[in-house]
């Protein structure tokens, strides 16, 4: 059983969001653009806690509520999990055989969730009573938070993930175990039996007690103090974890990473241990910051152990700053961009294309060549005119050929960095590696006058680049000279960026080919040297 589709509304920085979600997601966003709020509203949807009066998004009428809606799928397997028939048959008679089910919590009545019948098309309280029971029914919610630390999840606690691993396993294991057996006959007779030296001890002092008790309250006639046989929970009160990595120490003497991947492992441990169990949930994982102290390697063995539970019967969710967790592609995976409009409100859209997911890589997280994790081959370009050109002329004229990266070398438009120098920081990544450095088109603009050294200099302080015919140079100092006159004709836009829109949307194949030649044999260029799949 699976979250299928999200919609929150008016919760914090969050208008009206919705999205369809997959067994892996990857939220992808800057700092303070609601990426934690998104998780908080369905953490609020398990709980029905908090204070909804500061929750309530600025843009809202008196007469809105925040709501968050959930929809499941796999609905009939999370109805086998219900122990209690009666909960169950008033369940089914709302949803009968559908294997979808709609739930919300709104902030006119937090506590509550409401069902949708589909049959009756309203919306009716949960006929379960309280959370407890519907909770047997939908995935169980598990939220590691950014400031999550291993003590939330690695101490023994009935709350914790290592204590609800332990307490009832472990428990059931030792009651039928000899050695444990022995244990407790012998802990009653050294604190229990009346022949006993710490028995008699006790009575002493209690004795002591009651006569100085009995000054004040002269009807109290005994006090015993006795020991009670310890409980197995008990006995894991000082349960701590050691890890050896070539240094034998407690889990909290270690480093962040350390510590954060234990967490992380203990999590999944956890899940696989319910999943044997016949009685067993799946889970739903939100992890907020996952990249959070550890190295790029780590991240990876991260994402594959986070796959790993996607593909089976568990779900992921996971907000990060990192473009090693979403450069390579799986098919469970959906990638979503996180960010806010200029009146403050979050919206988040699915990412549903390579070029897309370059940009997200690039110009959101300040990402490197190398994070798109080749064999790739990239053609970089002066600016955003020229990749949102090129990103519609290949779509529209080129589907059928490999897939390029089209790179911005001077993404960063305040500071007007020139051309050369925007492309030498790009290539600062990549030059020293044979592999990139074979691959990769350079587009230049006609250098402006005054530049044309700097430009030769370049050209010379990357030889190999300009032997092997990497270079392309156009004839004009801009791409928007460049665009055949009769086409630049039929608009008067003077945005850059809007007008290479425009242009990529309405240039034919033989235009580009015949009145843009440069542009071309770069694209050419690209296709003849990529790695091919």
């Amino acid at each position: 059983m699976r979250i299928s589709k999200v919609i929150v509304r008016n919760f914090r920085s969050i208008r009206r969001v919705e999205i369809e979600a997959s067994s892996f997601n990857v939220f992808v966003g800057q700092n303070n653009h609601g990426k934690t709020n998104f998780i908080d509203a369905i953490q609020w949807f398990y709980t029905g806690t908090g204070d909804i009066g500061a929750w309530k998004n600025s843009a809202a009428g008196a007469d809105e509520e925040i709501s968050v809606m959930l929809e499941f799928s796999g609905v009939q397997e999370g109805l086998a999990q219900i122990t209690h028939a009666d909960n169950q048959t008033k369940l089914r008679n709302i949803l009968g055989n559908s294997d979808a089910m709609q739930v919300k919590r709104t902030s006119s009545k937090p506590k509550d969730r409401f069902l949708y019948n589909p049959d009756k098309e309203e919306w009716k309280k949960q006929p379960c009573g309280t959370d407890g029971p519907f909770n047997n029914c939908i995935p169980r919610f598990e939220f590691v938070e950014a400031t999550k630390s291993l003590k939330d999840v690695g101490n023994y606690k009935s709350t914790t993930p290592i204590g609800k691993m332990l307490g009832g396993v472990l428990a059931e294991i030792l009651e039928a175990e000899e050695e444990y057996v022995k244990f407790r006959e012998q802990f009653e007779k050294l604190f229990a039996s009346e022949t006993s030296s710490i028995k008699q001890k006790l009575k002493e002092i209690s004795g002591q007690v009651c006569r100085h008790l009995t000054k004040q309250f002269p009807d109290c006639s005994e006090v015993e103090f006795m020991v009670q046989e310890p409980a197995f929970d008990e006995l894991l009160k000082n349960f701590r974890t050691e890890v050896n990595d070539g240094v034998t120490t407690t889990a909290e003497e270690k480093g962040d990473g350390m510590q954060r991947a234990l967490m992380l492992a203990i999590i999944k441990t956890y899940a696989d241990q319910r999943r044997d169990d016949a009685l067993g949930r799946s889970f739903i994982f939100f992890i907020d910051e996952a990249e959070l102290h550890l190295h790029p390697t780590a991240q990876r063995q991260l994402k594959q152990a986070l796959l790993e539970l996607a593909d089976g019967h568990d779900q992921v969710f996971i907000n990060t700053h990192s473009s090693v967790l979403l450069a390579d592609n799986h098919d469970q995976q959906s990638l979503f961009r996180v960010a806010k409009e200029a009146q403050g409100e979050t919206q988040i859209d699915k990412i549903d294309s390579s070029p897309k997911k370059h940009e997200v890589i690039f110009e959101l997280l300040g990402g490197s060549p190398a994070d798109i994790l080749l064999p790739a081959n990239f053609l970089i370009v002066e600016g955003p005119s020229e990749v949102e050109f090129y990103k519609h002329v290949i779509s529209r004229h080129y589907s059928d050929q490999v897939e390029i990266h089209v790179l911005p070398a001077n993404g960063d438009d305040e500071r007007q960095r020139q051309q050369v120098t925007a492309v030498e920081d790009l290539l600062a990544t990549i030059d020293r590696r044979p592999i990139y450095r074979e691959k990769l088109t350079i587009l230049f603009d006609k250098p402006d006058t005054g530049k044309e050294q700097r430009f030769e200099d370049f050209k010379s302080s990357r030889h190999h680049a300009n032997a092997n015919d990497q270079l392309f140079v156009l004839p004009v100092h801009g791409l928007e000279d460049y665009y055949p006159q009769p086409l630049r004709e039929q608009t008067n836009l003077t945005n850059k960026v809007k007008l290479a829109r425009y242009m990529g949307l309405n240039i034919t194949r033989r235009d580009f080919e015949t009145d843009m030649p440069v542009m071309f044999r770069a694209l050419e260029h690209c296709w003849a040297n990529a790695y091919k799949d």
